[in-house]
């Protein structure tokens, strides 16, 4: 009864959104107020993710029965947004209170829709494991139509849908999708690591990548600490810490709240990352400020468990002090950044990622699409060993795809380092300064 009620009160409050251009000077102003209910923080950041906005400034309170966040937002040119029919479909997208509930599943699995097959994959991380993955789908007639792939910690995963080649509709033969399910967990399978991918049909349903691929790693604990030997990135994390997010977590004792402060190089979709990671863990976000200056971003968030308590033990803020790097580190932009644009064909992922294997190179992260006969791709790429590539190496990859094909957009190693300054709490600022220290509990910083 206690649920049907809350719907009936949603019902008659729909969310009511108001978007300003003439608020901010350098911004577009979006306020959202609606009823409260959990996870609606997380609609509200993803339609704004999912328009690529960049969040500049936000403000949110949520405690209470009443959601009401304030957003600062620009076009991915610095640009207010002032197309009408974009702003529209923001309104829209916003006030029908858009709702996912997915649910946690981990290694290989495969759901066909009407105009893809969508595979999820988790394993080892490794030189040229992309690579092999792409071998198999075009050994198997697979064409790749878009795809998102993540390393982090040793552990890769990957969102990959994919159309028979033949009919350019998806894969529904289920003797067709076994068989891609067994031979990509034989490629993802590590030998050595106790980890080994596991196959599962996934059932049919709607989420957005991003988060499918932060529940995917979450799952897989992606975010335990592990040296491995050779991993240059890992070895050098403690001489350059200043790379790294810096994620605090604070007792408010008198407020009842646990505070999450957050500090790092500012990047799209951070917002979401965090409040993706929050609310996956069952916590729910009360109060939140979100600032970015310069090349940085700062977070502060007053939060609780969803049972309305605040963190109580050691390990949980452990965790997730850890579980939130790891939500900031997995879509970092890390190495060379390559941008392909070519025609598209069946097996062009494949040979791309071949010729970038044989040439040394791994792939950290990467965002496959392809529209009207079009392929656009984007690869982060280093060395084996995690270091910096080799221009020339770059520029003979360049020739033999052809250099109007292949180009250089950015090199994370390049990037001037962000000056290195203090966490500052936003919301609660002077009620931090008019009590007492002994009031607050520093319980884990990460810096």
């Amino acid at each position: 009864m206690d649920d049907e009620y809350a719907k009936l009160i949603r019902r008659m409050n729909p969310p009511r959104v108001v978007i300003d251009n003439n608020a901010c000077e350098d911004a577009t102003v979006i306020q959202v107020d609606s009823v409260n209910k959990h996870g609606i923080l997380l609609d509200v950041v993803q339609v704004l993710s999912d328009m690529n906005l960049v969040i500049t400034k936000a403000y949110i309170s949520s405690d209470g029965v009443w959601f009401m966040d304030v957003f600062n937002v620009i076009d991915h040119n610095g640009n207010k947004i002032r197309d009408k029919e974009v702003i529209d479909y923001i309104q829209r997208r916003l006030e029908n209170n858009p709702s996912f509930a997915p649910s946690f599943r981990e290694s290989v699995g495969v759901v066909p829709t009407e105009e893809y097959t969508s595979i999820e994959l988790t394993g080892t991380d490794r030189p040229g494991l992309l690579s092999e993955v792409c071998a198999v789908l075009a050994d198997l007639h697979c064409n790749v139509v878009n795809a998102e792939i993540w390393t982090h910690n040793t552990r890769a995963a990957a969102v990959v849908n994919v159309t028979d080649d033949s009919s350019g509709h998806a894969i529904k033969d289920p003797v067709c999708l076994s068989r891609i399910r067994d031979l990509l967990c034989n490629v993802l399978r590590g030998s050595d690591d106790p980890k080994t991918a596991k196959t599962t049909l996934s059932p049919p349903g709607v989420t957005n990548r991003g988060r499918r691929l932060h529940q995917i790693m979450f799952a897989d604990r992606d975010y335990d600490r592990v040296e491995r030997a050779g991993q240059g990135r890992y070895r050098d994390r403690d001489r350059d810490r200043s790379r790294l997010p810096n994620v605090t977590v604070v007792d408010c004792i008198e407020k009842d709240y646990t505070v999450v402060t957050m500090r790092a190089k500012d990047r799209p979709k951070l917002l979401f990352d965090i409040i993706c990671t929050l609310t996956d863990m069952q916590y729910v976000v009360y109060h939140g400020v979100v600032q970015t200056a310069r090349t940085e971003a700062y977070q502060e968030f007053y939060i609780r468990h969803v049972d309305g308590f605040p963190i109580s033990s050691e390990a949980e803020r452990d965790r997730l002090v850890q579980c939130l790097e790891a939500a900031i580190e997995r879509r970092a932009s890390e190495g060379m950044e390559l941008e392909l644009c070519t025609e598209d064909r069946v097996g062009l992922l494949s040979d791309i990622t071949r010729i970038f294997r044989e040439n040394s190179l791994c792939i950290r992260r990467a965002e496959i699409s392809t529209q009207d006969g079009k392929a656009n791709d984007t690869f982060y790429v280093t060395d084996v060993t995690g270091n910096p590539v080799d221009p020339k190496i770059i520029d003979s990859i360049r020739r033999e795809i052809g250099d109007t094909v292949l180009q250089v957009k950015h090199d994370s190693y390049l990037s001037p380092k962000s000056p290195r300054t203090t966490t500052i709490g936003f919301l609660f600022g002077n009620f931090f300064k008019a009590r007492s220290l002994q009031n607050f509990k520093l319980i884990r910083s990460y810096s």
